[in-house]
């Protein structure tokens, strides 16, 4: 995807962007990134009877915190209710399966991950999409990535091309009264989870707010398990060499110790809490 939106885009809806904000570190970075690039956001979060709905509310708080850095840009933020409509083996979505848990981050599997939930991604980016039409924005952002995708087919930019397409020729089609030329930006979708997390700190209140997402596929807090999210989280912020400030935040909070890692040296803790408490 272009990060500069087509010319042939009317400029009121250029200026506007959908953010699809399941509460998770990848949207996090993408609703503060919309917030630097576009001049009206507006958020959407689906409630599809996920085992970890914790994500709800991370994503009404990680929200709300955005509004405070970018007042004059915030928008408005659904909270979808779709019901348990998805079906599938993934623990995600069928609480019988068992969420698997690994030692450690060095012995995550490659191939297609058993969280996997078939045509989710497709269903909340149509959704999105129906929701950037209405509020007359021709940008969505979604946070699927490549590098980091656990197999997921619906996070390759393929998939992501395909559907752009669709939408345009179903739905954004120019006609009048129809705006054009749907953009879907997927800003980390060559990024590594480190890479991310370097990103982040460019982008002001955005590690503040981190602190507040919701990964862990338990659905737990503190993040202290071992399924697959949570491990290929920590792994991010270990390879940046940068302590996670939900992990501080869970700490600070007598909820959690210290990981036994080099990014929790004694000098990271005290200059990444001083921040979280600017």
């Amino acid at each position: 995807m272009s990060n500069v939106p087509s010319t042939k885009i009317p400029l009121d809806q250029a200026r506007k962007v959908m953010v699809v904000l399941s509460g998770g570190q990848d949207s996090t970075y993408c609703l503060f990134y919309a917030l630097r690039h576009f001049d009206e956001v507006h958020a959407v979060t689906f409630n599809y009877g996920q085992r970890h709905s914790l994500e709800l509310e991370a994503a009404r708080t990680v929200f709300d915190m955005a509004g405070d850095y970018y007042p004059d840009r915030i928008g408005s933020h659904e909270v979808c209710d779709i019901g348990p409509i998805l079906q599938g083996t993934s623990p995600l979505v069928n609480k019988s399966s068992e969420l698997e848990q690994y030692a450690d981050h060095t012995v995550l599997p490659g191939g297609l991950e058993k969280t996997f939930v078939p045509m989710r991604n497709q269903l909340f980016l149509t959704l999105a999409a129906n929701r950037a039409f209405v509020k007359g924005a021709a940008n969505l952002i979604t946070g699927v990535c490549e590098e980091d995708f656990g197999g997921y087919p619906d996070c390759r930019q393929v998939f992501i091309t395909s559907l752009e397409e669709t939408c345009n020729l179903g739905t954004f089609t120019e006609e009048a009264g129809f705006p054009g030329g749907l953009n879907i930006w997927t800003p980390l979708m060559k990024m590594t989870k480190a890479a991310t997390v370097l990103a982040a700190l460019e982008l002001p209140g955005c590690y503040k707010a981190t602190a507040y997402s919701h990964t862990a596929y338990d659905g737990q807090y503190p993040p202290i398990g071992h399924d697959h999210a949570t491990l290929l989280r920590a792994k991010g912020f270990i390879e940046a060499d940068i302590p996670d400030p939900l992990v501080l935040r869970a700490w600070s909070e007598n909820l959690m110790d210290i990981p036994d890692t080099p990014n929790y040296r004694i000098e990271l803790v005290r200059q990444y809490s001083e921040l979280l408490d600017q």
